[in-house]
């Protein structure tokens, strides 16, 4: 009989992932179906979704009943939580949504629970840095999950690939020359993936969740120092692309004042830390070899999305 896979985020970048990554895998496709749960069935990507023969349900991740009449009936899930940069009570807010979702799908009998985490840079760095929201609202919904009578695994995306065409695409500096800035050092290792690939780690964990039970799964092609990626990306351009560190304060005047300290404890977390803590880069090495396919690189990336400069 097939099993139902309960995807949240189902239009988004990872959840949409998920479903293409399931739907593409001959023998995941035949063990399950999918359900995908948004908070809106009305709008165009959930209609999109419906005529591609899959099932889509509405819940808000504020209402505990409609989670768990959504997940009634499947057999694993897939969690991602939102974060708005924005917003003060972001983080709050993400860590009870996260773990509503995470109490109904236990309510409703899920068997599997497959989480979208990242690390606590609050633990990592000993208290440090404290302002990395969106990590630690992530890490503490993990930390919450693995105390459920349920299995779980956990995939901690690296930075997008996407963000080197949108928040973080080189500027001009004049005379066909391009520039990006964070106050990193250079020599800083910085993990990367396409968001594209997320679902080939999920459908690695689908089929042999008991191998991955517990598990904490980075999701990352590679990482690179500043300097690589600016090598990188000049190849792809063809301009001249380089990393410029400017002072934290002078970084901190670029951004938005709700998300300074966030963007900022970030990066200087990265430079200390590692993406993931001390021991990224092992888990970087190693995260292609659990993913279900081959994931994408950074120059791949560029083939599949030209970067143009001007």
């Amino acid at each position: 009989m097939q099993k139902t896979l309960a995807v949240f985020g189902a239009t988004g970048h990872q959840g949409g992932s998920v479903i293409r990554n399931v739907q593409s895998d001959s023998e995941l496709a035949k063990q399950y179906q999918i359900r995908a749960i948004t908070r809106d069935v009305t709008k165009s990507s959930s209609t999109k979704l419906k005529e591609q023969g899959i099932e889509v349900v509405e819940a808000d991740a504020n209402d505990a009943a409609s989670l768990v009449k959504a997940l009634t009936g499947c057999q694993a899930v897939f969690i991602v939580t939102s974060h708005d940069f924005m917003d003060t009570a972001s983080t709050e807010r993400e860590i009870t949504q996260g773990k509503s979702m995470a109490d109904a799908a236990v309510t409703a009998g899920v068997e599997l629970i497959i989480f979208s985490s990242l690390r606590s840079v609050t633990k990592v760095s000993g208290g440090k840095y404290q302002h990395v929201g969106h990590f630690d609202a992530k890490a503490k919904v993990e930390e919450y999950i693995r105390t459920l009578p349920v299995k779980s695994a956990f995939v901690a995306l690296a930075s997008y690939m996407q963000n080197f065409r949108e928040a973080l695409v080189p500027r001009p500096l004049g005379d066909d020359t391009f520039a990006f800035f964070n106050c990193m050092t250079p020599e800083t290792k910085f993990a990367i993936v396409d968001v594209g690939d997320t679902g080939k780690w999920v459908a690695a964990i689908l089929a042999a969740p008991e191998k991955f039970d517990g598990e904490f799964v980075a999701a990352a092609t590679e990482d690179y120092t500043m300097n690589e990626l600016a090598e990188i990306m000049s190849k792809a351009s063809g301009k001249t692309v380089r990393y410029n560190q400017v002072p934290e304060q002078v970084y901190r005047g670029f951004l938005p004042p709700t998300m300074a300290d966030d963007l900022v404890d970030m990066a200087l977390y990265f430079q200390d830390f590692g993406y993931y803590g001390p021991n990224s880069n092992d888990l970087v090495s190693l995260a292609p070899q659990k993913a279900s396919t081959k994931p994408t690189t950074f120059k791949e990336f560029f083939v599949q999305n030209p970067l143009v400069l001007d």
